[in-house]
């Protein structure tokens, strides 16, 4: 197939910073199974009891917690880490960039919510995107749209999300197992 990607001398690509890459006659794969495995092992969360959804419905963290303190380097690590992870799980984006949110003064309850995050990254693990081929001059336009209507409980400001996909998008992100 000729839109294959191929590294010269190297074959096809199989794996680039983190990225496994699996290519097939109709569609390649982009996932982070391996990357995922090592960020629930150094979270200690190696084996634990996975749940089904990134964040728990409507839940409403503040800056102004008074719950503990926790290591503010290892929070940050962890947002880190799952930043980097979204190149290829769209679907806990917005649960990152959520929790993103208390990087300054990271309390109990904005761990135990990342904690939920990782326990739907250990159910989760094998998902990656899908990139079908496409017949030329099939191109389509698919756009996505959300907010919360003043749910930044700080601040009351709201959070819009807009995004667009043209030509060759992902159809699907999906177990490979």
């Amino acid at each position: 197939m000729k839109s294959m990607f191929r590294m010269s001398g190297l074959g096809l690509l199989t794996y680039y910073l983190g990225i496994e890459v699996e290519q097939t006659g109709n569609a390649f794969t982009l996932r982070q199974s391996a990357y995922a495995r090592k960020l629930l092992e150094r979270s200690g969360l190696g084996v634990c009891r996975a749940c089904q959804t990134p964040m728990e419905e409507k839940v409403k963290l503040s800056n102004d917690s008074t719950a503990p303190l926790v290591d503010t380097t290892s929070y940050r690590s962890i947002v880190g880490a799952l930043r980097y992870l979204t190149h290829t799980r769209p679907d806990i984006g917005f649960a990152v960039g959520y929790m993103s949110r208390f990087m300054a003064e990271p309390r109990e309850d904005h761990l135990a919510a990342f904690k939920q995050l990782l326990r739907y990254v250990a159910g989760t693990r094998d998902y990656g995107l899908v990139y079908p081929k496409r017949s030329k001059g099939e191109l389509e336009l698919i756009g996505f749209s959300d907010s919360d209507m003043a749910g930044n409980v700080d601040g009351r400001r709201s959070t819009t999300v807009v995004l667009f996909f043209l030509g060759a998008c992902p159809i699907s992100w999906q177990s490979m197992k």
